[in-house]
């Protein structure tokens, strides 16, 4: 198995990140057929398989404000405000995807790219380990 960490500067707001290129980059370098994983291992982010660049990353984080408001309602209650949210979104984005490559390309669907996730505006440096993976 071949490993690579990036690093995702996420920045002070709740943002959806896309890292298709990076994703791309690595698999290309590993070649063949196999498997990506893409796992953040930060308790506050997730990544997502998503179309991106035509509203649905905006879309997506107004849902989780809907879901998730960030308000006081947070046992998990340290940092900024409705920080305990962001504890809770791994449950629901997990930390985790994994996507088909074939012969050294990401198998994605034409609109998919791969995102991180992230609302927490406290850690604005994420790392993300791509894992290539080949039959």
């Amino acid at each position: 198995m071949r490993s690579q960490t990036i690093e995702v500067v996420t920045g002070s707001r709740e943002r959806v990140h896309n890292i298709t290129a990076e994703c791309e980059s690595f698999v290309r370098s590993c070649g063949g057929d196999g498997l990506l994983n893409v796992f953040v291992p930060h308790a506050t982010a997730g990544i997502a398989l998503i179309e991106l660049g035509s509203g649905s990353d905006d879309d997506l984080i107004a849902a989780l404000k809907d879901l998730l408001p960030a308000d006081d309602r947070w046992r998990h209650a340290h940092g900024s405000r409705g920080h305990g949210r962001s504890h809770v979104m791994p449950a629901l984005i997990p930390p985790y995807a994994t996507v088909p490559v074939l012969s050294g390309r990401l198998a994605l669907g034409t609109w998919q790219s791969i995102a991180v996730v992230d609302l927490n505006v406290d850690n604005r440096e994420r790392q993300v380990r791509l894992s290539f993976l080949s039959d």
